[in-house]
C-alpha cells in the first residue's frame, strides 16, 4: 500500500527511539521529551475521545490525531468496528488495545481522560488514576512489558498539567509492577513538572 510505505518512510527521516537506548530516571520508569509515536516500544497510550475513532478535526495538533496519522487509516478502522461491536461510546477511565499497523511500537492503548469544566473534582482525580491503572492492566493481560504514557487529558481536555502529572507518577509507581514505563512528555513545561517529581 502507498499509504503504508510513504509513513514508514516518513517515521524512519523522523528516526525512532528505542526504549533500549533510554536511561531509566528510577528503576524501571523513564523520562523522555519527544514525539511519541516514534517511539519503540511495548505500547503507546492514546488519549482519546469517547468515540475512540481518532480525533474530529482535521489537522488538530493533539495526540489522538498523531497517532492515527502515523498509524494510518487502518487504525482509524479497526477503531470502528471495535466500536461498532461495543455499540456505546468508550467510558471514562477505560482502556482499549489495538495494533499499531505503521508505528513503530507494538501496541496501542487507548484511553478516555475526563475532560475538566471549571474546578477539578474529586471523580475527576479517581478518572484520571483509572485512565493509567486501566492501561497497566490491560498492559499485563497481554504481556506488554513497556508502556508509554502521554500526558492524558492535560491538552484539550484541561486537566491541570502539574495535577495531572502528579496523579500520573503516583498511579504509576503504585501498580507498574514489573513493566518499564515511560513518561513521554511534548512540551517543555511538561518535561520540568515530570523532572521535579521524579527527583
Amino acid at each position: 500500500m502507498v499509504q503504508d510505505a510513504y509513513l514508514q518512510e516518513e517515521t524512519a527521516r523522523k528516526g525512532v527511539t528505542d526504549i533500549a537506548d533510554l536511561t531509566p530516571v528510577e528503576p524501571g520508569i523513564y523520562l523522555w521529551q519527544g514525539d511519541i509515536t516514534t517511539l519503540k516500544c511495548g505500547a503507546i497510550v492514546n488519549a482519546a475521545n469517547s468515540g475512540m475513532t481518532g480525533c474530529y478535526a482535521p489537522c488538530h495538533g493533539c495526540i489522538d490525531n498523531a497517532i492515527h496519522t502515523y498509524a494510518g487509516v487502518q487504525l482509524r478502522l479497526a477503531c470502528a468496528e471495535m466500536m461498532k461491536k461495543q455499540g456505546h461510546k468508550e467510558p471514562t477511565g477505560l482502556a482499549k488495545i489495538t495494533p499499531t499497523y505503521n508505528l513503530p511500537c507494538e501496541y496501542v492503548l487507548h484511553t478516555v481522560g475526563p475532560i475538566i469544566y471549571g474546578h477539578v473534582t474529586q471523580k475527576d482525580r479517581k478518572l484520571l488514576a483509572s485512565c493509567y491503572r486501566s492501561c497497566l492492566e490491560l498492559a499485563q493481560q497481554n504481556g506488554i512489558g513497556s508502556v508509554a504514557f502521554c500526558c492524558i487529558s492535560t491538552g484539550e481536555f484541561h486537566f491541570p498539567n502539574d495535577e495531572a502529572a502528579k496523579i500520573a507518577v503516583d498511579t504509576v509507581r503504585q501498580y507498574k509492577g514489573n513493566m518499564e514505563v515511560i513518561f513521554n512528555v511534548f512540551k517543555d513545561v511538561d518535561y520540568k513538572i515530570y523532572r521535579e517529581l521524579l527527583g
